[in-house]
């Protein structure tokens, strides 16, 4: 049964794809996209894949400038994928109907599975050096290679609702883990008669979801994010175990929105501009969110994420931070695709994602140059010390579920944490260790490491 799903699924997303390809196709030639009519140029039509809905308006304006003023006869098709992105990345690949150029959702994998194209035959002296002082062995490189360049990441806050927290008598955001529960619940107690609750987390996808709430709380704290533990060289789930069991107590005493193990981002973002959710994490990419997409009916602030003690050990992840955009292996329109990318990447189109306030830039020759957007929300996103990019981590092939949806399962329906906890060591320590040994994961302990030495690394303030 569960083969057959997965082949129903799967055949599903290849009947869209082929049916986006047949459509665009249709439209381009309406239009004079494949064929410009009024020269008789035929136009060569690459694919453009992108999940930031929340930037949708800002990239749809990009490509439209791009595909009038281009001298190269180049059109550019732009598709956006609410979920599901990279499921559907795998089975264009596998089915030859990847996109000309996409944007990188999982460097490490997609470099494995051999999605991306190098770029460094590309890139004059002149274009590789604005990026260099962001090129990072693991991030965005593999070998000396280059697959995808630096431009911004997305800082992560807890957004929450002025007007519930004013109702429930909240004077300030939470900065430690009890309060952000003790808050959920004052909340939920004023507003669970009109609907609203404390707090509520995307669970549908739980890397998503948890990773930027839980996750991010953990880091904050001072202990592996995603569980590896670069000072020993080994897997550690233990540190998680207090903002999964603070998730769990608030789904328990039902200050978390019911239904999150199946709620997606934007659903609930609009519900919380609707003034039915307290708080939720999430990152930089929501005050354009709530201008736009889902215009806020509520005053909203965002704040640093809580952490254990309310100090920070740690630092709070940068996301999507060193990658943004790869040329597809496969594509039969390499050079018009690095075409497109090159004119992307011009400094002006770069400054703009954050002047626009679509996220924080990491380059040193945008930063010295960049406005402060003017964009209401914008400035609680404004990097801090405490804001920092996290090394990369082994990849790996896990045998059974991965962490976080063991961490969701626990969160929705209870158990033995600390079973599941060792469990977890046990399974991905196995799969580090085979990776080892058949020389996948070259990376070694680091016994000098201290999470704390990130802080002020890039934004000192």
């Amino acid at each position: 049964m569960k083969k057959w799903l997965v082949l129903t699924v799967s055949s599903a997303i290849v009947f869209s794809l082929a049916a986006c390809s047949s459509d665009n196709s249709a439209r381009s030639k309406s239009a004079g996209g494949s064929i410009a009519a009024s020269t008789g140029t035929e136009k060569t039509e690459i694919q453009y894949w992108s999940y930031a809905r929340g930037m949708a308006d800002y990239l749809t304006s990009l490509v439209e400038t791009y595909n009038k003023t281009n001298k190269d006869n180049i059109k550019v098709e732009l598709k956006f994928f609410t979920e599901n992105f990279a499921q559907s990345l795998d089975v264009a690949f596998s089915s030859s109907q990847s996109p000309d150029i996409y944007q990188v959702n999982d460097f490490t994998q997609e470099q494995k599975k051999g999605y991306p194209l190098a770029l460094n035959d590309f890139m004059k002296d002149d274009f590789k050096k604005r990026f260099e002082p962001e090129l990072t062995e693991g991030i965005n490189m593999q070998e000396g290679k280059v697959y995808t360049l630096p431009n911004f990441g997305l800082t992560q806050r807890l957004i929450y609702n002025v007007e519930l927290f004013e109702k429930a008598g909240i004077k300030g955001p939470p900065k430690t883990l009890n309060e952000l529960a003790e808050d959920a619940k004052k909340i939920t107690a004023v507003g669970k008669v009109e609907g609203a609750y404390g707090f509520a987390v995307n669970m549908k996808n739980s890397d998503t979801g948890l990773g930027r709430s839980a996750n991010v709380i953990t880091s904050a704290s001072g202990f592996p994010k995603t569980g590896y533990d670069f000072k020993t060289g080994k897997y550690d789930f233990s540190g998680h175990k207090e903002a999964i069991q603070a998730f769990r107590q608030m789904r328990q005493d039902g200050s978390m929105i019911p239904g999150v193990e199946s709620l997606d981002i934007d659903p609930l973002r609009a519900q919380f501009a609707e003034g039915k959710i307290g708080m939720y994490f999430s990152n930089s990419s929501e005050p354009n969110v709530y201008k736009s997409q889902f215009p806020a009916k509520i005053r909203w602030a965002a704040a640093p994420p809580p952490t254990y003690t309310g100090n920070y050990d740690g630092v709070v992840n940068i996301s999507l931070a060193g990658t943004w955009l790869a040329i597809s292996k496969d594509s039969k329109h390499k050079e018009q695709a690095w075409k497109f990318y090159e004119w992307l990447a011009q400094q002006d189109n770069i400054k703009a994602y954050q002047e626009k306030g679509y996220g924080i830039s990491l380059l040193p020759s945008v930063l010295s140059i960049v406005k402060q957007p003017d964009v209401k929300g914008f400035e609680y996103f404004t990097p801090t010390q405490y804001d920092a990019i996290l090394p990369p981590t082994p990849s790996l092939t896990v045998d059974g579920k991965k962490y976080n949806d063991e961490f969701a399962k626990y969160i929705i329906d209870g158990g033995d944490l600390d079973k599941t906890i060792a469990d977890l060591n046990n399974r991905y320590n196995a799969a580090l260790e085979k990776g080892i040994k058949s020389g996948d994961i070259t990376m070694k302990a680091d016994p000098n490491f201290d999470i704390k030495k990130l802080q002020g690394k890039i934004y000192d303030k």
